[in-house]
Formats: structure tokens, sequence, C-alpha cells
């Protein structure tokens, strides 16, 4: 029996509204044959942060090898990899005089290093070409293998960021490969190699407060102190119901024992994604 969706709460409510800026944005990224987490994820802030001039770029094409339940990015066989993608991004980030990008990209476990090369390319000739550019670099796992994420960690990001998407027990449910150790073994490892890390959670999915209250202490445990709660939002009938839509009171709460447990910088309310506010989380980069 069909599961009947719960209706959305007023608090859900998006600002559509489309300016110049908005316009600018997102003709500037399509004329340059780039993808977008904020399209392809059907992010509710893509209106708001396009008119604020930013965007997560999407890099290794638009079609995921996984298939979790709770994203809206298209899954099956990718194409190969374009070898100008870098050099395109850095000139968008130039054309649109970002002064913070984030990137982001599909898993590619059709490909020998995961796409761990490209992901250093892409870093390392947008800091060239926009010098005083900062990136947050939101990467998949690369199936934990060490040895390529050190590769994505040298080229220069001042931010990594690996989702642990949501809590362990429902991480088999949620995401098709990746497990909730091996999530926080990348960020530990990232650590261990000077990097200043970031992850997030969805919630809403079934888990309770004490299980959020646990990742919290799990990451801070692999020193990683900036993190990010949203609501989530069932894409597709196909995906993953949504259990719960979560009372601002509660992501209010979530954020002040957050900061008391000795989080840096903790974004937590409904419509809060990964990359939402993300220029704000390079204040004090110096601290890890």
């Amino acid at each position: 029996m069909t599961e009947r969706p719960l209706k959305k709460p007023e608090w859900l409510k998006i600002n559509l509204r489309i300016d110049d800026k908005f316009r600018e944005v997102e003709q500037t990224i399509q004329s340059n044959g780039l993808n977008t987490i904020c399209t392809s994820g059907n992010c509710p802030n893509k209106t708001e942060c396009f008119r604020r001039g930013t965007a997560t770029i999407m890099i290794l094409g638009s079609i995921c090898t996984r298939h979790c339940k709770f994203c809206n990015v298209e899954a099956g066989r990718p194409f190969s990899p374009d070898e100008n993608e870098p050099r395109r991004v850095a000139e968008t980030i130039a054309k649109l005089e970002l002064k913070h990008c984030v990137l982001t990209s599909v898993d590619r476990d059709d490909l020998p290093d995961y796409g761990a090369t490209h992901w250093a390319k892409t870093i390392s000739l947008a800091k060239e070409i926009n010098p005083d550019i900062t990136i947050e670099a939101l990467i998949p796992d690369f199936s934990a293998n060490f040895e390529l994420i050190q590769i994505v960690a040298q080229a220069g990001a001042d931010i990594i960021s690996h989702n642990l998407e949501t809590v362990p027990r429902l991480t088999p449910l949620l995401r098709s490969k990746a497990s909730y150790e091996s999530s926080l073994k990348v960020l530990e490892y990232l650590y261990s190699l000077g990097v200043r890390t970031k992850s997030g959670i969805m919630v809403g999915v079934g888990e309770t407060q004490e299980e959020v209250l646990a990742v919290m202490d799990d990451l801070l445990n692999v020193s990683c102190k900036i993190m990010t709660i949203g609501q989530y939002l069932q894409p597709t009938k196909k995906h993953y119901a949504v259990r719960e839509y979560i009372h601002p009171d509660v992501f209010e709460f979530y954020k002040e024992q957050a900061l008391a447990k000795g989080f840096e910088f903790i974004e937590s309310g409904p419509l809060v994604r990964s990359s939402y506010f993300a220029e704000k989380h390079i204040i004090n980069k110096e601290k890890k």
C-alpha cells in the first residue's frame, strides 16, 4: 500500500521570486555547459542562492553511479569525464566574480580513481585562475580510499565537506553503498591531513532527537566542527517518504546543543542544505 504523503507545513514555503541576478547566474552556468546540484538535486534554496550570486557547481557530469533513496540526481551509467570541465569551472567562477565557491560531484564508481584526479585538477585550476577564491569541496567517499582522498585534499580546498546524511540506524535504508562508519573515517583522515572538515545530515526520515545528538558527538570525536542539519524533502514518489516535518523550534534546539557541545558553526533549519551560506564557514579558517 502506497504511503500517503504528509502535508507540508507553512514554514516550508519557498520564495520563488526571480530577478536579474538569478538569471545571470543561471545563464552563465548553462552557457558554460556546467551542472549544479541546485538544479539536479532540486534544492529548495536555488532561487535564494542564485539571487545572492552563489551556486554549488557539480562536476563529473550529472549522472551518479549510486542509487541513494533520498537523492534526486539521476542515477545510471555516466559519460566519460569532460577534460575541459576544470577550465570551464574556473572561468565561470571568474565571470561570476565569486569570492567563495562550493564544488560537489556525483559518485563515479565507474572510474579507476573514482574521479579524484578530475577533482584535484578542478580545484587547482580554479585557485590558479582565481587566486583570491575560497573553495569548499563537498566530496563523495571515494570508497574510503585514503590515497585518492589525499589527492583531492592536496589540491588546496579551504574546507572539505563529506556528509553523513543520516543517523547510523537509517543509513542502510537511505544510502546505496556508503556506510556511516566509512564516512566518519573519511572525515577523520581528512583532519589528520590538516584539512578543515564539515558534514551534514537531513532529518525527518525517522530519526530520534537522541540519535541526532549522538551524530554530533561522533563528528566531534573525529574533529569535525562544522555541521548542517536540514529537513528531508521527498523528491518524487519513488524516493524515500518523509516521516515527519521537523518544527523550526527543534532545529533551534539542535543548533543550541551543537554550539554547547563545541561546534564552531552550525546551520540548522528546515531549508538548510549542505552549501547553505557556506561562505560563512570560511571565517576563522585557521581553527580546526
